[in-house]
């Protein structure tokens, strides 16, 4: 039998949710160790939430093995995603907010709105297909229209690109990257890569100053082939 998302509790949404944002721009498998950091708990606290969410059909988990989710879990787990990522996207187009400041904004309000309610505010914002960070919104039959996209830090020297998604894990980042100017659909030009140093000169499109970005941030960062 299905599981209504409604029906779950908000952990178990948070469970489902970060198991399946774990791998959308990652090849890191899925284990109870990762779920722990992500979601800041002790490694026996997820394990037996783990073992409870695949009683109920929602993950696949062989002991000591890896974690997936099962057809349901996935439905449950980019409703939630849809949900985030919508309410994302109306906080900045509608009502102000900074891209560094509607994560955990939506975070709250992902586990506390209707499917009724998060429909009118796709139906508001035109039904975008992605959120302020460049995140596809999953569709409402649980399409998730991705990118082709790569890490910056991957980018050689020479290359054109289109910035796609910047991680709004860290909101400093975030802001980082504003005041560099990189933004989404920013084009620009990395001039030169020094491994040696950990940096990336870059040049963005329409400005005659170069700026260095450490390698370490570009991770955040990805992009298309402009």
């Amino acid at each position: 039998m299905a599981v209504v998302t409604d029906e779950l509790t908000a952990a178990n949404q948070d469970y489902l949710k970060v198991i399946w944002s774990a791998q959308e721009w990652s090849d890191e498998p899925v284990t109870t160790t990762l779920l722990a950091r992500k979601l800041g708990l002790s490694p026996s606290t997820v394990s037996e939430a783990v073992k409870k969410l695949t009683a109920q059909g929602l993950l696949a988990h062989a002991r000591y093995g890896l974690i997936e989710l099962t057809e349901t879990g996935r439905a449950s787990a980019l409703a939630v995603v849809r949900r985030h990522r919508i309410i994302e996207t109306f906080l900045v187009a509608e009502l102000g907010y900074g891209w560094d400041e509607v994560h955990d904004e939506a975070e709250v309000l992902e586990h506390a709105v209707s499917e009724r309610l998060v429909d009118a505010l796709d139906e508001r914002l035109g039904h975008p297909t992605r959120d302020p960070h460049g995140d596809p919104i999953p569709t409402r039959g649980g399409t998730v229209p991705a990118p082709s996209a790569m890490q910056l830090h991957l980018a050689d020297g020479g290359a054109h690109v289109r910035v796609a998604r910047i991680s709004d894990v860290d909101p400093q980042v975030l802001r980082y990257f504003a005041d560099l100017g990189l933004t989404l659909d920013t084009e620009l030009r990395v001039v030169e890569r020094r491994d040696f140093a950990g940096t990336l000169t870059v040049q963005v499109a329409g400005r005659p100053e170069l700026r260095e970005v450490g390698l370490t941030a570009a991770e955040a960062v990805w992009v298309t082939r402009a």
